[in-house]
This record gives structure tokens, C-alpha cells and sequence, in this order.
């Protein structure tokens, strides 16, 4: 998350901005570690809510944050 150029780590959505949420510290924060387990909210679940940016930008600062090691 922290390398991303473009995309903004978000808390909830609604933005025109594309946001990367991180469920277990957000939307699920208050949910115990045993039951988000059972719903599939791993720790390492990410969501992503897209804007209204060009589709080739946000794909193009994903890659680049995945590739960077």
C-alpha cells in the first residue's frame, strides 16, 4: 500500500479517487481475528474501490507497486 503513486489507502469509500482498503484495520476493525478468519477477511485482503481515473493509470500504479521489490 505504501507504495502506491496514485491510488490512495482509504478508511471507507465514496471518493472519486481510488481507494485501497485494508478490511482488518477498517471496515472489519471491530470484528475479532477468529471470525473475520471465518468470513474470509484474511490479513493480508486488500479491496479496491475505483475511481474515476483513467482504467491505464490505476492498472499502471498497481503493477508498479506490485513489481517494486
Amino acid at each position: 500500500m505504501t507504495r502506491l503513486k496514485m491510488v490512495v489507502p482509504g478508511t471507507s469509500l465514496g471518493d472519486v479517487h481510488t481507494l485501497l482498503l485494508y478490511p482488518a484495520m477498517a471496515s472489519h476493525r471491530d470484528v475479532a481475528p477468529k471470525m473475520r478468519e471465518r468470513m474470509g477477511i484474511r490479513e493480508n485482503l486488500v479491496r479496491v474501490a475505483v475511481g474515476i481515473e483513467a482504467v491505464e493509470d490505476i492498472y499502471a500504479d498497481l503493477d508498479a507497486a506490485l513489481r517494486t521489490p
